[in-house]
C-alpha cells in the first residue's frame, strides 16, 4: 500500500480528487501515508477521522487527507467549506467517499481496497487522463 502510494503520488503532480473505498483496516491511511513519504513528508500520518481532514503542504503542494466515516450527513461538508478544498489546486484523498457520493464532484481516481487473506486486492478506477506506471 506504501508504494502504490507513491505511485499515485507521481500520477497527480498537480492537483486531483482520489477516492480510497475499502472497509476498515484495509490500507487507506497507509496509502495515504506511502502517498505523503514519497514527497517527502516525514511526521504523523494519522486518519482525520474525528477531524474529517488533514492538510498537508509538502514541497510547494497542498494535499487534503479526508475520512468520511464520522459523516452523519453531506451537508455537514458544506459547512466545512469542502468546495473551497475541492475547487482548488490541490491534490485531495476522500476516504468514504461512497458517504457523500451525491455531494461530491467526479473523481479523478478510485480506488477499491479489499482484504485477501493476509493481502490487499485493489481495483483502480481512473480518468482518462491519468497514468499510473507499474
Amino acid at each position: 500500500m506504501m508504494a502504490l502510494g507513491g505511485k499515485i503520488a507521481a500520477a497527480f503532480p498537480q492537483g486531483g480528487l482520489v477516492f480510497l473505498n475499502g472497509d476498515l483496516g484495509t490500507g487507506k491511511t497507509t496509502l495515504v501515508r506511502g502517498l505523503l513519504r514519497s514527497l517527502g513528508f516525514k511526521g504523523t500520518v494519522k486518519s482525520p477521522t474525528y477531524a474529517l481532514v488533514e492538510p498537508y503542504h509538502i514541497a510547494g503542494r497542498d494535499i487534503y487527507h479526508f475520512d468520511l466515516y464520522r459523516l452523519a450527513d453531506p451537508e455537514e461538508l458544506e459547512y466545512m467549506g469542502v468546495r473551497d478544498y475541492l475547487s482548488s489546486e490541490a491534490l485531495c484523498l476522500i476516504e468514504w467517499s461512497e458517504k457523500a457520493q451525491s455531494f461530491l464532484p467526479a473523481e479523478s481516481l478510485s480506488l477499491f481496497i479489499q482484504h485477501d487473506g493476509e493481502a490487499r486486492k485493489v481495483s483502480i478506477e481512473f480518468a482518462d487522463h491519468i497514468d499510473i506506471k507499474q
